[in-house]
């Protein structure tokens, strides 16, 4: 079975039609927020940055969101196919065991683990991820305004209430609650027109990178927030997921000719919605001309089907498997090891890239 779809916006379209597609043409690679589904695409991202974007020396924009970001950020290490691996290995082995006279684990827990795993995983190595010759990297985030300012154990859970309700009326709305901060590294400009929401750029360093990437991965509710991330606006982050949960942003890719002219989406499934709170509220799922230069890479919902369970790794399999941690590690680990298909397709595709096998985005 096909297990990789390929799905391309009409300018995109275009372009493979004329130039096909090589590692230059690439602009900007986004990755999304969705947990454990992003461990599918580990096979693709060694292949694309470990061997086909080594082809070329454009600079590229990453922008990533939750384990995107985590993904982006492993990107511009150096040997970025051993990092991959290792983040691969670390996240699906991630375990918590509840303190003594606790029946589950806590917020804190969880953000005080998570936070040491990105410092055994980045420590020392900072200086690295942003001094990349040819990435640049953004990790996004979101900023609680008003009562969402400060992290409350009864204001938090309101405020998400009005969060979800104003972005139900409309997602511009959601900008009164949260807004998107955006960290770049190397004084890069945004790689998209932020004027569809409530945005503020801050500069990515070493003194921010550790606070500004475990915000960008601190799931409401599950893990603690992060406050007063130095260089940026005060008040409580929590994961980038809940402004941008797929990053369906108006990119801005710059072209001179066809180069850097892509954005390449490697994703879990073929629609972009725009924020976590947007995913119950399917009319926003479609395309939009946001995304009329993007190529979304995604699995064949059929071939996901084949996969244990029937499904993608989701976070429903930490209390699925509760505390059979081996039985856990076994399914995301063949997973993982299955979505090789994925990378494989993908080269195989870039030999002769028609269009015959693309879909419409």
């Amino acid at each position: 079975m096909q297990a990789l779809h390929i799905h391309a916006g009409p300018k995109a379209l275009a372009h493979i039609r004329e130039h096909g597609l090589l590692p230059e043409h690439i602009g900007v690679i986004p990755g999304a927020a969705g947990g454990p589904k992003g461990l599918i695409l580990g096979p693709l991202d060694r292949f694309i940055f470990g061997d086909w974007l080594a082809q070329s020396t454009q600079p590229v924009d990453l922008v990533g969101a939750s384990i995107g970001a985590w993904r982006m950020a492993t990107a511009c290490l150096n040997d970025s196919v051993v990092a991959f691996e290792r983040l691969e290995h670390d996240y699906i082995h991630q375990h918590y065991e509840p303190l003594p006279g606790q029946k589950r684990v806590n917020a804190q827990q969880v953000s005080d683990a998570f936070g040491q795993s990105l410092q055994d995983f980045y420590g020392g190595r900072i200086a690295e991820v942003l001094s990349h010759p040819r990435y640049k990297l953004h990790i996004v985030t979101s900023r609680g305004r008003h009562i969402l300012h400060r992290e409350h154990p009864v204001a938090t859970p309101l405020g998400y209430t009005g969060a979800y309700l104003s972005n139900a009326l409309h997602r511009r709305a959601l900008g009164a609650w949260l807004e998107r901060v955006v960290f770049s590294g190397q004084g890069a400009p945004l790689p998209f027109d932020d004027r569809d929401f409530r945005t503020h750029a801050a500069a990515l360093t070493e003194g921010n990178f550790m606070a500004a990437l475990q915000a960008s991965c601190s799931i409401p509710f599950a893990l603690k927030a992060v406050h007063d991330i130095p260089g940026a606006p005060p008040g409580a982050y929590w994961d980038g997921g809940i402004t941008d949960y797929h990053l369906h942003l108006n990119w801005t890719v710059p072209t001179k000719g066809p180069d850097r002219a892509i954005v390449l989406y490697p994703h879990f499934q073929k629609n972009v919605v725009p924020g976590w709170l947007d995913k119950a509220l399917k009319w926003r799922h479609a395309a939009s001309p946001f995304l009329d230069s993007a190529i979304v890479l995604a699995p064949n919902p059929e071939w996901v089907k084949t996969l244990p369970n029937g499904k993608l790794p989701d976070r429903k399999d930490f209390m699925t498997y509760d505390r059979d941690l081996a039985g856990r590690v076994k399914v995301w680990n063949a997973a993982t090891q299955a979505s090789q298909q994925l990378a494989e397709e993908f080269s195989n595709w870039l030999q002769n890239p028609s269009t015959t096998m693309v879909q419409a985005l």
